[in-house]
């Protein structure tokens, strides 16, 4: 499989990495990595990394590599907001935990439990003027997702890939949900993929084995895959077609769609990506 990995970047002959911007760069055990890190190892894509979180902007910091970048910069709405800041770091929020709802969950009582409240500078993701140009956006700030697309769709105009964190009930107080984020993106030219993973948990008084973070019928959040509208493909230029390709190959194994954004380009430039890409994943099934 990592013969195929490389030689999907081959045939497509991408000259530039893919400009990844992560906002909420930490990763919060034990979540996977994020999803543009075989990427990155390889040198296919540059990370510009946003983390208002001191001691994970450090570990950030200390173990990144030649193409990352990481600042401490909170990303909203440009105003300054009380950051409340719980007792599970992944719970930490510009936005007031939802202590109605939270009771319901096993274990997000006590992590939704506000530890310190502190006054905090925003900056709109539009004003970041070290960003030049977004690929692939992923974002996972607690309920705050929408508010940056709002503040931020000029940076993302030419963005190819979002990766967002969202909520199916109201974890917060006035949180958007996934339809509202839906909606949003839709109306700006996104079409939704797949979420990537989705998460259930058992509603309280109800437990299994002991296990607090057991899934089971309640769907509570996901981390949601929005790419642009493929049945506009052709209004793209070929090497966004050719990263769109390479990032859904890479980080979500969607070949079909792949495929598409290959077409287009080859519409575009007559090329033959398509016949080759084709025969990469055929040799791949066979082997």
């Amino acid at each position: 499989m990592e013969s195929q990995k490389h030689s999907v970047a081959q045939i497509l002959e991408i000259e530039r990495p893919i400009d990844v911007v992560d906002i909420g760069a930490s990763p919060i055990e034990p979540d996977p990595p994020p999803p543009y890190k075989s990427l990155l190892d390889r040198g296919l894509a540059n990370v510009y990394g946003f983390e208002v979180d001191s001691d994970a902007l450090e570990t950030l910091n200390k173990n990144k590599g030649p193409n990352e970048t990481y600042v401490p910069h909170a990303v909203y709405d440009g105003e300054e907001h009380e950051l409340k800041g719980c007792n599970a770091r992944g719970m930490t929020s510009f936005l007031e935990p939802n202590t109605e709802l939270l009771a319901c969950l096993h274990g997000f009582p006590e992590w939704g439990t506000v530890e310190q409240r502190i006054s905090v500078p925003t900056v709109r993701l539009d004003d970041v003027e070290e960003i030049e140009s977004i690929d692939f956006l992923k974002i996972d700030i607690q309920g705050a997702e929408l508010e940056v697309f709002r503040n931020g769709m000029n940076k993302l105009k030419d963005c190819l890939v979002i990766h967002t964190e969202v909520e199916f009930l109201p974890m917060y107080e006035g949180q958007p949900l996934f339809s509202e984020v839906e909606l949003f993106l839709r109306d700006h030219g996104f079409t939704f993929h797949r979420f990537e993973p989705l998460i259930s948990r058992i509603l309280q008084p109800l437990l299994i084995n002991n296990d607090i973070r057991r899934e089971l019928s309640q769907v509570t959040y996901a981390d949601a895959v929005f790419v642009r509208n493929f049945t506009k493909f052709d209004q793209l230029d070929p090497v966004s077609l050719k990263k769109t390709a390479l990032i859904l190959h890479e980080m979500y194994g969607s070949i079909d769609l792949a495929f598409r954004a290959l077409m287009a380009c080859d519409a575009k430039t007559g090329a033959s990506l398509v016949r080759d890409y084709g025969e990469l994943i055929s040799k791949s099934g066979r082997e």
